[in-house]
């Protein structure tokens, strides 16, 4: 396995785990939406999945910008 190789696999579980906090952040939303909150709870539910989004966004794209990096630089 070469370090082309690791750079894809390691990029592709990058974009996965970031996938998976987007989902969890969709998740999170509906059930604080359904949750029957007042404002400031809610206002504070929301301000945490923002904030876990970004994050997840950001991995996501850090972990395409690997896979592309590695595809292109495989002789």
């Amino acid at each position: 396995m070469t370090i082309f190789d690791i750079l894809i696999w390691a990029g592709a579980a990058l974009t996965l785990a970031g996938l998976a906090g987007i989902v969890w952040c969709i998740i999170a939303v509906a059930r604080a939406r359904k949750g029957g909150l007042d404002d400031a709870a809610l206002r504070a539910r929301m301000q945490r999945a923002v904030t876990v989004n970004m994050a997840a966004l950001a991995a996501s794209t850090i972990g395409l910008m690997l896979v592309v990096v590695g595809i292109f630089l495989k002789p």
